[in-house]
């Protein structure tokens, strides 16, 4: 196994003209917002009832159990990502609240440590009976991802001493020892938070329990088979078939035996987060070696060029290599988030770049589409192509929508988001040795330490805009180590000045980084300039959904067409062959952010079509010049319903 990567441990400021908007949005209006949907205080927006749900197990209120088996989890994402907003900046208010939930579910915990509001309200007795279903292991797992974050911001203990009680219980009930369950959670989540439990208390006990339950899934006989029998043959999701559909739920082989990425997607890649992270702990090379399989079989045959993945509606799930229909693309927004913390311990586990390139394309795309531009609306599903007029009445689309919702009855991806966003600035760099690594282009200030010596480091950053990246390095005292840049995929050229000394670079080391190593001292300046030319892309010949058509890119921002700019019909346009590109602004989008025109052709038919016929043998086709606009692929539908497309014919002869 590789030498260690870590994420630069430290402080991190975010300062820039696109990403500080995503997080005063976050900070200002996502969080708030949901709180007041956590409270059912939303009007027009489905209601949550998660916090009710833990007022009336504390005992607080009347009332029973509303909502999906998994409800408490959106609390638990929630709280997550206050304590990342506390870590980056006090809040007295935001921390009286936070403190006031957790002494609700403190409150709402059993004396053994058990908490879920589901069973604990709806069916008592019953709890561990339908793993297969019910997410107990998964809300556990977001309660501790929560306890672990705010007690890393803030040093209060509360919420962790109460889930490490949790944690223990588990570890009575579950195991391989006699009188205990050998089971595994249906939605993988609680291995990867044990790995953070493990780090936050420094008990091995947990990293071991993270381990087993990794190690039990997909063992025979079939454990969801045998509760099944055990629980009457009852389903709590008898439309998705959790229990028999062994795919579904990655439990069809041991995970060291699995390569190809199959059956939900969140679950998938929460999955091989976990198993990057105890192969991280334990350096463990076979399940490195899975995971290497994995990642392989998802970049490169089944993910969207925006980062989605998960192709198909039923199960949420993945089909077949290079199936990657772009208008039946289910691509939930939570996939993706989860693929960024698949990507991330990667980076640590396998230091290249081809890990964060994923890590970017997932952010700047799908990750951010989920979101309205102001903060209130979101998407569960991320198409790539959509047509309003059959929404609602083809049932093959029934998940696609042309607007974002004000909330959802399953919740998952708006808190799922604030989370990842309020912590971004831990995946901005890394560490190894005596090398600062550089993963992600945002503008604001890093405090860390480096082989022994503390070091401050400015970004300042126009990187989505023109590809200008500006570090001013600040070290303790001057000494020798490495500032490693990552040479983005979408750029085949970078100059790089230090001092005002210029060198040109077409290609980075193996490992894709420009590695600059010198003597720094305080003051020094290292000025990047990235190549950002308009790509267009091409789907792998065996997509055929997109075979002789193309997508633009420019930086890291795939661009989409939209009806707002180019009419209906948005299947009728050709790119045309050879001409130049028109950048500018929109009004209203974020700053620095700029659409694409270039000239392109209307196909249409020659002279009137028959007025009877729906087919014709004598119609012939011209096409006329028009104008196209392409949009950041993140910003569609913040304009009015209409028609979307990422992808486009392309003039024959290109």
């Amino acid at each position: 196994m590789n030498e260690i990567t870590t994420a630069a441990s430290g402080k991190v400021q975010i300062q820039d003209v696109f990403w500080s908007e995503y997080i005063r949005l976050v900070r200002e209006v996502m969080v708030p917002y949901q709180w007041e949907a956590l409270n059912d205080r939303i009007e027009g927006a489905a209601p949550s009832h998660a916090i009710r749900n833990f007022k009336i197990a504390a005992g607080r209120e009347e009332g029973g159990f509303y909502g999906m088996v998994f409800q408490d989890s959106d609390v638990g994402k929630w709280l997550e990502a206050v304590a990342y907003l506390l870590e980056t900046q006090r809040d007295s208010a935001l921390e009286d609240i936070a403190d006031e939930v957790i002494e609700l579910l403190i409150a709402a915990q059993r004396a053994d440590g058990y908490l879920n509001t589901y069973f604990l309200l709806k069916e008592p007795g019953r709890e561990w009976s339908n793993l297969a279903e019910c997410h107990e292991l998964y809300c556990a797992g977001h309660l501790i991802e929560a306890a672990t974050a705010y007690y890393r911001a803030t040093g209060k203990r509360k919420l962790l001493d109460a889930v490490s009680r949790y944690a223990d219980y588990i570890a009575s009930v579950f195991g391989t020892g006699p009188g205990k369950l050998h089971g595994y959670d249906g939605h993988q989540e609680i291995e990867l938070a044990l790995v953070k439990l493990f780090h936050a208390t420094g008990e091995k006990k947990y990293l071991e329990l993270g381990r087993y339950f990794l190690e039990q899934r997909g063992q025979q006989p079939h454990y969801f088979e045998e509760e099944w029998e055990r629980r009457g043959r009852t389903l709590h999701f008898p439309e998705l078939s959790m229990v028999h559909d062994h795919l579904y739920s990655q439990s069809h082989l041991p995970v060291r035996e699995q390569a190809t990425a199959e059956g939900h997607a969140v679950r998938l890649v929460y999955m091989c987060t976990a198993m990057a992270d105890i192969a991280l702990e334990t350096k463990d090379a076979g399940l490195l070696a899975a995971c290497r399989k994995l990642w392989d079989n998802i970049v490169n045959r089944r993910m969207y060029i925006t980062g989605g993945i998960g192709s198909m509606e039923q199960g949420e799930s993945f089909t077949a290599d290079y199936d990657l229909p772009p208008d039946l693309a289910y691509a939930e927004t939570c996939a993706s988030v989860g693929l960024i913390f698949f990507a991330r311990r990667m980076l640590a586990l396998d230091h290249h770049r081809k890990y964060a390139d994923v890590l970017e394309r997932a952010l700047y795309n799908t990750v951010i589409s989920g979101m309205s531009l102001d903060g209130t609306r979101f998407f569960y599903v991320n198409p790539l192509e959509v047509y309003p007029e059959v929404l609602g009445k083809n049932k093959n689309y029934k998940h696609v929508k042309a607007e974002r919702q004000g909330w959802f009855t399953c919740a998952c991806c708006p808190p799922n988001v604030a989370r990842l966003l309020a912590s971004l600035g831990d995946y901005m760099y890394s560490a190894q040795g005596d090398t600062l690594y550089v993963e992600l282009y945002i503008g604001g200030q890093l405090e860390t330490v480096i082989n022994g010596l503390p070091l401050r480091l400015e970004q300042h950053s126009s990187y989505g805009t023109d590809g200008n990246v500006r570090f001013v390095v600040d070290p303790e005292q001057e000494r020798e180590f490495t500032i490693a840049l990552r040479l983005p995929d979408w750029s085949n050229e970078a100059i790089v000045s230090i001092n005002g000394q210029a060198n040109t670079y077409s290609g980075g080391s193996a490992d894709g980084y420009i590695h600059l190593t010198r003597s720094w001292a305080s003051g020094d300046a290292i000025e990047v300039c990235f190549a950002m030319p308009v790509q267009r892309m091409k789907g792998h010949p065996h997509i055929r959904q997109t075979f002789s058509k193309v997508a633009l890119q420019r930086g890291p921002f795939v661009y989409c067409l939209e009806e707002a700019d180019n009419g209906k019909r948005l299947y009728q346009l050709r790119l045309a062959a050879g001409r130049a590109y028109t950048l500018a602004g929109e009004p209203g989008f974020p700053a620095g952010i700029q659409t694409l025109s270039v000239a392109g052709i209307r196909a249409q038919p020659e002279g009137e079509w028959p007025a009877e016929g729906l087919y014709s043998s004598g119609a012939s086709w011209t096409g006329r010049e028009v104008q196209l606009k392409f949009i950041p692929y993140f910003a569609w539908a913040n304009r009015g319903a209409g028609e979307m497309s990422v992808w486009i014919e392309e003039e024959a002869g290109r």
